[in-house]
């Protein structure tokens, strides 16, 4: 019954660190030793850490390129230039040219938006979008969360009377594209003291600057931070920083006075209005907008989040939401035919890779499959279809392995690729298929290894849960927002056991709600859930105790708050496992 997944305790801050910080914010040692471990160690450091302030944003023109970039955008204004901005599809680029488009719309009406088909055109700026800015008479485009490496295309947009302003997050190559500016923090040349912005991100900071040469009150972009924060968590950038100040603010508006677009997501969601969480945006508002780009078109997206109106953003809500409940029905057929590919051996890898490939497969849910294939096999995962007369597909990766790194190896066999460490995209001739899917193979054999191959599961703490008061639980939340960097800290406690009312939830009864008492604590229950653990409902019915390791959070329902365990993993009792 064990499942293969190894527990690892984190080595504890130092204790006199730990110690002088719980005695001066008057803490948990506990919380303590996990702000230390977040370089939080003094007082002061605590107050900006509970309490994140716009002041300590930084300064936007400390971005290589930022001045030229404002200047020309407040040409193209002023000139009455035909602005057109461009961004991917996917929730990152949609948040992005919503932002940028809603700001830049407020001071000339000639601007319009350009999100490119993601089965016509593939990712990234395309000619067929320059070829149709020229036409349509733009002399400025903006491209958001893509353009880095897209050098020819930015001369051809040159060609055609088009100049470029950059917008990315993304890592450039050894030459940038000739643009008029290139807004990058992962730029060497760039001494932006923080490099982890989404590519909303980057939009926003050049909206700030414009703001600030031109004197528009700060206070006029805060609505705009809706936006931001559900590109930041569904971007899965790091929650520290200006990102962490970023999503705090994002996460205020969101739960206050979203846009309307926003807002119809959270109603069609059923989520709570005011109780909105980075976790919520990640599983439920972020999957409908990446939808609208994988099912028909990302333009549907943009259109919903710059929605001025409740009655537009509804219907258009509606159809995202459709094209979410499909992408989920095709997602679900899909991992089906690629887990049974596997298991039969019709793949093309599966010794240190899981690289498979069918030509009728929907394109625009292969990272979704992808990410399943990770949890089925916890292997390097490719998974290719056919589109356009190539083959193309998504990259998703383990935690240690450097995927993008691997496929960068096999590039002179790809006619394009992108992406990051753990999430990639590329595109082939099919004639190349079988030798990509060898020296792939080869590849991550000779980097990879037996212990990369074992899940982890770290835990910060071993607690008993007499420790789960409500003040431990109060100054917790005060971690938030959560994320990569800033993660919802994972917590051990051995020897619990249910009270006797757990039962199996969900579709097909995958899930477990159980209300969990430790051994030495047997009046102090509470509440958890086990997401796909069923496989242990036998054994905790009969009374048996384990060990677990969870998160704690808040379960908002109908009104009513409540501490909830969200069971990462639970294995039987064992005195030796850490």
């Amino acid at each position: 019954m064990a499942r293969e997944c190894k527990w690892i305790l984190k080595e504890q801050a130092d204790q006199s660190k730990v110690d002088r910080l719980a005695a001066e914010v008057g803490i948990d040692k506990v919380l303590a030793d996990l702000l230390v471990k977040r370089g939080v160690e003094t007082f002061e450091q605590a107050r900006t850490f509970f309490r994140p302030s716009l002041d300590a944003l930084h300064d936007p023109f400390l971005m290589k390129d930022m001045d030229v970039a404002v200047e020309r955008l407040r040409r193209a204004i002023v000139s009455r230039e035909k602005i057109l901005i461009y961004g991917d599809y996917d929730v990152d680029g949609t948040t992005a040219v919503a932002l940028v488009y809603s700001f830049v719309h407020r001071f000339t009406e000639n601007v319009d938006f350009y999100v490119p088909d993601r089965y016509d055109e593939g990712y990234g700026v395309s000619y067929k979008g320059i070829d149709w800015a020229a036409e349509h008479g733009f002399t400025l485009m903006i491209t958001l969360d893509c353009g880095i490496k897209a050098i020819d295309k930015v001369d051809y947009a040159a060609s055609k009377g088009i100049e470029v302003i950059i917008c990315d997050h993304h890592l450039p190559e050894d030459s940038l594209p000739k643009a008029v500016a290139v807004l990058d923090p992962k730029r060497e040349d760039c001494t932006y003291p923080f490099d982890d912005l989404s590519g909303c991100g980057v939009g926003f900071k050049l909206v700030q600057a414009y703001a600030a040469k031109y004197d528009i009150p700060f206070d006029s972009l805060i609505p705009l931070l809706d936006l931001l924060v559900v590109s930041i968590a569904s971007d899965l950038v790091t929650v520290v920083g200006e990102n962490r100040i970023l999503a705090h603010f994002g996460l205020r508006q969101l739960n206050e006075n979203p846009c309307k677009g926003l807002l119809a997501m959270i109603t069609l969601s059923n989520l709570e209005p005011g109780h909105i969480s980075v976790d919520d945006i990640v599983f439920k508002i972020g999957p409908r907008i990446n939808a609208a780009g994988r099912m028909e078109s990302g333009r549907l997206a943009v259109e919903l989040l710059k929605a001025t109106d409740s009655r537009t953003a509804m219907q258009i809500g509606e159809k995202i939401n459709e094209n979410n409940n499909e992408r989920k029905n095709i997602d679900r057929e899909i991992t089906q035919e690629a887990l049974e590919m596997v298991q039969s051996g019709r793949c093309l890898a599966s010794q240190n890779a899981t690289i498979v490939y069918n030509p009728k497969w929907n394109k625009g849910v292969l990272g979704i499959v992808a990410s399943r294939l990770v949890e089925a096999f916890y292997k390097p995962t490719v998974v290719l279809t056919k589109s356009n007369g190539s083959v193309t597909g998504s990259a998703r990766s383990i935690a240690g392995f450097d995927l993008y790194g691997a496929i960068e190896s096999c590039s002179d066999l790809l006619e394009n690729f992108g992406g990051h460490v753990y999430a990639a995209g590329l595109t082939l001739k099919e004639e190349n298929l079988e030798e990509f899917a060898s020296r792939m193979d080869c590849f991550i054999a000779g980097k990879i290894t037996s212990e990369m191959l074992t899940p982890v599961v770290e835990a910060d703490a071993k607690i008993d849960f007499s420790q789960i008061t409500p003040k431990f639980f109060r100054i917790l939340k005060q971690f938030q927002p959560f994320g990569p960097g800033n993660n919802n800290p994972i917590f051990v406690t051995e020897d619990v056991y249910d009270s006797g009312s757990g039962r199996k939830v969900g579709a097909c009864g995958v899930h477990m709600k159980l209300d969990l008492i430790q051994e030495s604590q047997p009046y102090n229950r509470i509440p958890a859930i086990a997401f796909n653990m069923s496989e242990f409902y036998d054994y905790i019915r009969e009374g048996n105790p384990l060990d677990i390791c969870y998160a704690i959070v808040e379960n908002y329902y109908r009104g009513n708050s409540s501490i909830q365990l969200r069971i990462r993993d639970m294995r039987e009792c064992n005195p030796d496992f850490l």
